[in-house]
């Protein structure tokens, strides 16, 4: 039996996130969907702990509220402790902590950390199950992957840590790996919250998707 059937309903979404040698797009779809009932059009899969730090997390919705309040309540304590505000290194090993802590019983969540580094370049973790996690430049996670990780290796080639691309064009590759996805997977709609990370601080964007 699957781990999604054991822990209960099967919520589906996508994420992705995009690094550029001075920015960072993550973006995920709002529709949250379990089977071919749609529970709701707009939940929001990003969790911004810094200005410079978001993490974004597909799958099952209780386990992905538990997961982004438990990281929020680990961020607070990390900024008192420290005096100041998390990077996106010190987010990414906290993240896969979290998530071997759990690896007997792990959280049904398919996660991506994107920032920026100390060195303002832009920076994303994929994460497995139970913690492993790697950099790269581009990663997409949730019902939508096998539609949208193609296409991003297809234009981006190899995943290194930054993508020779200006945002626009990012945010326009972003976009339309979306609207491809929307088209052909029925959990992936409704509308994309983008997050475009630079040093200036976090700019939010919508991008409508199909409502059937």
């Amino acid at each position: 039996m699957s781990l999604g059937l054991t822990r209960g309903f099967r919520q589906r979404r996508t994420v992705v996130a995009v690094a550029g040698e001075d920015y960072c797009i993550v973006a995920g779809s709002t529709r949250m969907s379990t089977g071919f009932s749609i529970l709701t059009r707009d939940a929001s899969m990003l969790l911004q702990l810094t200005d410079k730090v978001v993490v974004a997390s597909a799958g099952m919705q209780a386990d992905r509220k538990a997961l982004h309040k438990l990281l929020q309540h680990r961020n607070v304590t990390y900024q008192h402790n420290h005096g100041r505000a998390m990077g996106v290194s010190a987010a990414a090993q906290l993240l896969s902590n979290t998530l071997y802590y759990n690896r007997f019983f792990p959280l049904y969540t398919f996660n991506l950390v994107a920032g920026l580094d100390e060195q303002g370049r832009g920076a994303v973790y994929n994460y497995d199950a139970i913690g492993s996690y790697e950099r790269s430049g581009y990663f997409c996670q949730g019902s939508g992957k096998e539609l949208i990780q193609p296409v991003l290796e297809g234009i981006l080639r190899r995943p290194d840590v930054h993508v020779p691309f200006r945002t626009c064009m990012a945010l326009d590759l972003v976009k339309d790996a979306f609207v491809s996805a929307g088209e052909r997977d029925i959990y992936t709609g409704d509308k994309v919250e983008i997050l475009i990370i630079t040093k200036d601080g976090i700019k939010r964007e919508e991008l409508q998707l199909k409502l059937d």
